[in-house]
């Protein structure tokens, strides 16, 4: 299946069959990480990051993909070069498509980033990848997949997660995580159910889109306002905070929004409520015991860090077939 030269946006770029394509390749690469075989599949290949939005997990995991696949990684920052002082998109993709083989961006501005993303790409010889914007977040949503299947051997259709917000008390968080999650799983089979607090909706048109691929593909898609209903008798309780963005985009109301509902957490009595094997998801990193409890957060359900794992695979296998 030949992906070269392919940009990877939004999580429905891919098919179903072509996202199954890079999650073997995904498993087959993590194996030859694990065995300290060699996988140089992108040999002298060069990926330039550019971060609009800080990161740990994502700048690391990208980085040391390359490195592992033989190439090299470059990591930019607006603040430190002259895409704050005047390089538009435009200009951007012409040419870093001439000087890179690949071209990912972490821009998470609401209404600007994904708008920024399509512009470079469109500009771009080189594929663009979406290390995460406002409106989806695809590779962290395929490591979240991957670990799905890891956790259920493979065995997912039929399963039911909950996508629940959690309160935070740090900033107001993107959309994206969840709304890519209700796009993707129901490809795959599995039922989800939205939990969130009034004021807390998705954008309209993911909601849209995942109605329309839960129909499609016959599973449940349900929208609850109560995250004791939203997680009982699931599978697996992804429970994140995300600002209410959809309602404001002032600082200061969304964190007084927030504040109205400190008592969604992801603790022992939610995970009491989900199935018996279920498992505790969240893409880090997560306000504890604030958010999620630390025994939740380090405890035998959850498989936080088998997700962080998961990145690095998922996104070697993107880089791979894309700037191959």
């Amino acid at each position: 299946m030949d992906m070269r030269g392919r940009d990877y946006i939004s999580d429905l770029d891919f098919s179903k069959e072509e996202t199954e394509h890079v999650l073997e390749l995904a498993w087959e690469l993590k194996s030859k990480r694990n065995s300290g075989l060699e996988h140089a599949l992108l040999k002298n290949k060069v990926l330039a990051m550019l971060f609009f939005f800080s990161s740990t997990r994502t700048r690391g995991s990208f980085e040391a993909g390359m490195a592992q696949l033989g190439g090299h990684a470059a990591f930019i920052e607006p603040k430190t070069t002259q895409i704050s002082h005047g390089d538009t998109e435009m200009e951007l993709g012409q040419i870093y498509g001439r000087y890179f083989d690949g071209i990912a961006i972490r821009h998470c501005d609401w209404g600007v980033g994904n708008k920024y993303l399509r512009d470079v790409a469109e500009a771009s010889i080189a594929p663009v990848l979406n290390m995460q914007c406002e409106v989806y977040h695809p590779h962290q949503c395929l490591a979240d997949l991957m670990t799905m299947m890891e956790v259920f051997n493979g065995d997912i259709k039929g399963k039911r997660v909950a996508v629940s917000w959690a309160y935070a008390s740090s900033y107001l968080k993107p959309i994206s995580c969840p709304q890519s999650l209700i796009l993707q799983l129901p490809r795959f089979g599995m039922d989800v159910v939205v939990a969130h607090p009034t004021g807390f909706e998705l954008m309209p048109e993911i909601l849209g889109e995942a109605r329309d691929l839960a129909n499609k593909n016959g599973t449940g898609f349900d929208v609850v306002h109560d995250m004791e209903e939203g997680c009982a008798n699931v599978d697996v309780v992804y429970a994140k905070s995300w600002g209410p963005l959809m309602t404001t985009a002032d600082d200061e109301e969304g964190k007084a929004m927030q504040d109205q509902h400190s008592d969604w957490i992801a603790n022992e009595n939610i995970m009491a409520m989900a199935n018996d094997d279920a498992v505790y998801m969240h893409p880090l990193p997560a306000d504890r015991d604030i958010e999620v409890t630390k025994s939740v957060l380090e405890g035998n359900q959850s498989v936080v860090f088998q997700q962080a794992e998961n990145r690095l695979h998922a996104q070697k296998a993107v880089m791979a077939l894309t700037m191959g």
